[in-house]
């Protein structure tokens, strides 16, 4: 069946223009833009760099790191969000590598997993990072399988040739940057793993750079705007949008090397007096509980993505600090931002219009009348896949379209709402109940606590839905309730709730979903599937 295509608004030429360049490329024409001298990053130790500072630094690291991994194609970033990894990112480009933004949040086996994919055989960190987030054990657990370097040992490996880069390469790049082209590999990131083992991803520099231009595009910044990031780069959310389109854009940016540093955050933002936050749903409510009244006041949006802004976030930002929540919404496979509510039109409970550029198409869902399956195409969506069965090879998209795996509607002025993952649907009795609408409800109820709900095996109905909280004594009667009261259907009451300690999240703020099943099965006393 032939589906119906729907087609946001196109590009500018001037962005078509600029996406035809490469990371580096674009972060050298950043630098002559805004003047070498001019400050742009502000590191998490409140040490501030110009581009000049990070153009030298990139450059004379370029060299060693070229020496130290002759004939590698792919070399692992595994470094905290903050100055040295946007450094590390723009050397391992001068050098002529593909940097792979590694998660070290996500264990050994899962870093082994995609040092093998990639495939990659080179991990660059830092000695102060190491030794500050006490992973001096998992770095050992790496040795095994990788080289790995260390920016503070590289520095000193810094001699004539470097030094010759590092005040030439500012004045003649087409001298010392490869032979690159806009449409090769930029960088290379790996799915959360949420729902089984994580894959490559490939994204192209002009994927990265066309990402920047549609949020340029769509989301309205003022010239006086002062941008702070928490979240990790080696999400792409913390990357593209985060990092990279600041500095790209020529917009001050405060970089805080863990979401998860919550009070220190909320003071960081306070003390910078940031305008333009860059959070999940659950991180910003932490840190507005960090604030005292008036604390993130200096706020003008909070860009939220990777999981639903709750009714009960927008209300408190706006009571207490007179700022809007922007909901946005991406996938790493697409650089990721695919959607966002704009400042002044923020419709609540959508993720707002499709950015520039992109074309979306949705496939019919058995058991959903209004809604399907999203399927987008765009200069933004990811050259391919790299799979685990197949190391350093890219399959690429079929068509160029990539299933999101997300079902949603869309409202007749264009704006989308997500219904809920494929994946994420039970069916019950014959009817589709969306696990997102389980949560939803929870959260509704019972604001101050996490939920997630799984899907386990029902001996009469097929499958059931089990709910997971922090909440202490969470009671279905209260839960029915509420869902009768607003309209909600009986099945999307789980019979089954337990109670928790801690609901398992990832690094990057999403619910860990494997996690979330195995414990369900755990209370219910079922066998691991």
């Amino acid at each position: 069946m032939e589906l119906k295509t729907l087609a946001s608004e196109p590009l500018s030429r001037r962005a078509e223009r600029r996406i035809r360049r490469t990371i580096p490329e674009a972060f050298l024409d950043a630098c002559k833009t805004h003047g070498a001298k001019t400050k742009i990053i502000t590191d998490g130790d409140g040490r501030e760099l110009t581009y000049g500072e990070i153009r030298q630094a990139a450059f004379a690291l370029s060299e060693p790191l070229a020496r130290d991994t002759d004939g590698e194609d792919a070399v692992g970033i595994l470094l905290p969000t903050g100055a040295g990894a946007v450094i590390a990112l723009l050397a391992l480009h001068m050098a002529g590598r593909t940097p792979a933004m590694l998660n070290f949040t996500a264990g050994s086996a899962n870093l082994k997993a995609a040092s093998e994919t990639a495939p990659l055989k080179t991990i660059v960190t830092a000695h102060k990072f190491v030794e500050i987030g006490g992973l001096a054990s998992l770095m050992a657990e790496l040795a095994k399988f990788a080289r790995i370097i260390y920016l503070e040992d590289v520095r000193e490996q810094i001699g004539t040739k470097a030094k010759i880069r590092a005040v030439l390469g500012p004045i003649l790049p087409a001298l010392f940057l490869p032979r690159e082209k806009h449409t090769d590999t930029g960088v290379i990131l790996f799915t959360s793993g949420t729902e089984g083992a994580p894959k490559g991803v490939v994204l192209s520099h002009a994927n990265i750079l066309a990402n920047i231009e549609q949020i340029e595009e769509h989301v309205e910044i003022m010239p006086t705007d002062i941008f702070f990031n928490p979240l990790p780069t080696f999400h792409c959310y913390g990357l593209t949008a985060g990092t990279l389109w600041p500095i790209f854009t020529g917009r001050p940016v405060v970089l805080h090397p863990s979401p998860l540093q919550t009070k220190t955050v909320a003071q960081r933002i306070f003390q910078s007096r940031a305008t333009v936050l860059f959070a999940t749903d659950t991180f910003l409510q932490q840190y507005m509980r960090a604030s005292a009244d008036g604390g993130l006041s200096s706020l003008r949006i909070a860009v939220c993505g990777a999981e639903r802004v709750r009714e009960e976030t927008r209300a408190v930002a706006t009571r207490r600090f007179s700022f809007e929540v922007l909901e946005g919404y991406g996938v790493t496979e697409c650089a990721p931002v695919l959607a966002a509510n704009q400042p002044g039109d923020i419709r609540a409970g959508t993720i707002g219009k499709m950015l520039p550029g992109i074309e979306s198409k949705l496939e019919p869902v058995e058991g959903l009348e209004d809604g399907g399956k999203l399927l987008v195409r765009g200069p933004n969506v990811m050259s391919g896949y790299i799979r685990p069965s197949a190391p350093g090879v890219i399959e690429p998209l079929d068509g160029g379209w990539h299933d999101t795996g997300d079902v949603v509607s869309v409202d007749e002025d264009g704006y989308f709402v997500i219904r809920g993952r494929v994946k994420r649907f039970a069916k019950i009795g014959g009817e589709m109940v969306s696990l997102t609408v389980v949560e939803n409800c929870a959260g509704a109820l019972w604001p101050d606590h996490t939920h997630a709900a799984a899907i386990v095996p029902d001996p009469k109905r097929g499958e059931q839905v089990v709910l997971i909280t922090e909440h202490p004594n969470p009671k279905r009667s209260e839960l029915l309730a509420w869902a009768q009261a607003h309209g909600v259907a009986e099945l999307a009451v789980p019979k089954k709730i337990f109670s928790v300690d801690t609901v398992p999240v990832l690094g990057t703020g999403k619910l860990d979903y494997v996690a979330v099943t195995t414990r369900a099965r755990e209370a219910m006393g079922l066998a691991e599937a």
